[in-house]
């Protein structure tokens, strides 16, 4: 999760050549990995798909890694202090997954010029210091499919972070998504102004729910927004994470994160001795987003239309932002036949037709 994102991180939108497997190198003692987690490890949730992914190296790696991680630490001095901590500590490899710890995580890599850096949803790099992101806004599209298939109402809800690009684009992806098979549609937006408030959350979705919401999507850390479905009776897309555990009857489908791979990739090069700093934007095709987990409500030829859509997606041949798209103030904003650049993506700063709400100023 991150509070801003420019179009730097354009400039080297590709998969980092040190992600290719690797054979580590024979070493007589493990490597040392840090991880620093913006939230508590929940049961579902960001924080807690980054954990899953620090289990992945541990899993792929055995004996030859160390992980350590400090959970529910606040972007700015505490995650500075934490950091370097960590590399105090000798830790060879440190990742830092929210975009508050990117300046904390520069700042640190100066002093540690030999210890490897990843700034998770951050854009600026280093020597020491690489970058990488996912393409949520596909998974989205594709909840969005799902939603505008299950809806009775027509009315979907969103419960929403903060009003930055890669929140704007989880709402206009899902609105463009849901439109596309339910053009009557309409998705309304509360914003929190936070990343991991639990009853906040819920407030949110119960006050949606009684403004004629039957599904519900949310860009928030933690999994009170699902339930506040199964107990209302509503639909929800669930993020992050397969929340079937918290909401089995409300569950429609997942958009889920993948870390894993990446994470292992990473620490396969510096135990090698391969690891370059980069920068990578991921989605579908690099297997960092998925979409799946259905429950039980959704039919089976609407579980085959979304996963048909997710391989093409992944093959490039389906583009959550296609045109004619117009912002919810009736601009158009993007022209039949052509589709939005990395760069206008990434400084989305619009809401797009059929969304009810404004940014949050």
């Amino acid at each position: 999760m991150y509070k801003n994102l420019a179009a730097a991180l354009v400039a080297a939108c590709f998969f980092l050549p040190a992600v290719q497997a690797q054979t580590p190198a024979q070493s007589t003692e493990p490597i040392k990995a840090g991880f620093v987690y913006v939230s508590p490890i929940t049961e579902a949730g960001w924080t807690r798909q980054h954990d899953e992914g620090r289990k992945a190296v541990e899993r792929a790696l055995g004996d030859q890694v160390k992980t350590t991680f400090v959970a529910d630490v606040a972007e700015g001095a505490d995650a500075e202090r934490v950091i370097r901590d960590l590399a105090q500590q000798g830790h060879q490899i440190i990742f830092t997954p929210s975009f508050g710890y990117m300046e904390p995580t520069l700042k640190v890599a100066k002093e540690f010029p030999n210890v490897k850096f990843e700034s998770v949803t951050g854009f600026k790099t280093a020597s020491n210091v690489a970058a990488s992101n996912a393409r949520y806004y596909e998974g989205r599209y594709l909840a969005g499919i799902a939603a505008g298939r299950m809806t009775q109402s027509n009315v979907a809800g969103y419960v929403a972070g903060f009003p930055i690009p890669e929140v704007l684009q989880g709402i206009n992806a899902f609105t463009l998504g849901m439109r596309s098979v339910n053009p009557k549609a309409t998705v309304k937006v509360v914003w929190l102004n936070a990343w991991f408030d639990p009853p906040k959350e819920r407030e949110a979705a119960m006050a949606l729910f009684n403004q004629d919401v039957d599904v519900i999507a949310f860009h928030t850390g933690s999994t009170a927004v699902m339930a506040a479905a199964q107990e209302r009776g509503k639909m929800a897309v669930a993020y992050h994470s397969d929340m079937r555990k918290i909401g089995p009857d409300a569950q429609i489908i997942a958009v889920t994160h993948q870390w894993g791979d990446y994470y292992t990739a990473r620490v396969k090069a510096a135990l090698a001795g391969q690891w370059k700093s980069g920068s990578l934007w991921g989605g579908v095709k690099e297997g960092m987003i998925r979409v799946g987990d259905f429950g039980p409500k959704v039919p089976k030829p609407v579980q085959d239309e979304i996963l048909a859509k997710q391989k093409a997606v992944g093959a490039g041949k389906l583009q959550a932002f296609a045109g004619p798209i117009s912002d919810n103030e009736g601009k158009l904003v993007l022209p039949a036949g052509q589709t939005l650049s990395d760069p206008q993506i990434l400084n989305m700063n619009y809401l797009v037709q059929g969304v009810v709400g404004r940014i949050a100023r």
